[in-house]
């Protein structure tokens, strides 16, 4: 997962970086409020862990950018402030959740979690049928056709390509797949790996589930 950090302490920000790299996430720091939207601007993060005391101005006014730019991308807002106006602000412009310092990494990754399972089981599930190239997934029916033959999917084989086939042409990385189909983040990468090889299979259709080496997957119509 990519998670981009905005915090202005290094030390906390040094520690906490090497706690989400240790867990396999990428992350990438900024300490500024201007830099934190000039990087969300550039690259596609899935989480941002947002302090509101920043130098250069209100980290509530750069919540409520973000999720102006992006409404799925999840923001946790990870701050000294307490005051439960504080938090109402925090979550009215935009945050899905709040933590107060001092946490424990142990809560905050619970959060983490629960924040991104949300999102993916508030995913909008269309009723109509998805067309990618020679594929047609009726969604509803779960059934899946290529050139209208109609082709035997397991079920997480099916969720892996709905997934995928709701946002054509943009990569899903793996944690957010993982977490859409298995609803838990404890599921690894070799499981995923396999049920993605044995979708290609079934398909048969060249180019069409492509790897972004390292971030995840996406799907080429």
């Amino acid at each position: 997962m990519r998670v981009l950090l905005v915090e202005d302490d290094a030390r906390v920000a040094a520690a906490l970086a090497t706690a989400l790299r240790r867990r396999g996430h990428e992350t990438v720091h900024c300490m500024t409020a201007e830099s934190a939207l000039e990087t969300f601007a550039a690259e596609p993060f899935d989480l941002v862990l947002l302090d509101l005391n920043l130098p250069d101005g209100d980290g509530i006014d750069v919540c409520r950018t973000l999720r102006r730019k992006d409404e799925s991308v999840a923001i946790i807002a990870v701050t000294a402030r307490a005051e439960e106006r504080d938090r109402v602000a925090g979550l009215q412009t935009g945050a899905d959740d709040y933590v107060v310092k001092p946490y424990s990494m142990a809560e905050l990754n619970a959060r983490i979690e629960a924040v991104l399972r949300r999102a993916a089981r508030a995913a909008p599930a269309p009723t109509e049928v998805i067309a990618a190239g020679p594929v047609s997934i009726d969604v509803a029916a779960r059934r899946v056709r290529i050139n209208g033959r109609e082709i035997a999917l397991t079920r997480k084989e099916f969720e892996i390509l709905a997934v995928l086939a709701r946002t054509p042409n943009v990569v899903v990385s793996y944690d957010r797949l993982i977490l859409a189909v298995w609803q838990t983040s404890f599921v690894g990468r070799h499981t995923l790996d396999v049920h993605v090889g044995s979708l290609r299979a079934k398909l048969d259709v060249p180019g069409l589930v492509q790897t972004v080496r390292g971030v995840g997957y996406r799907l080429a119509p």
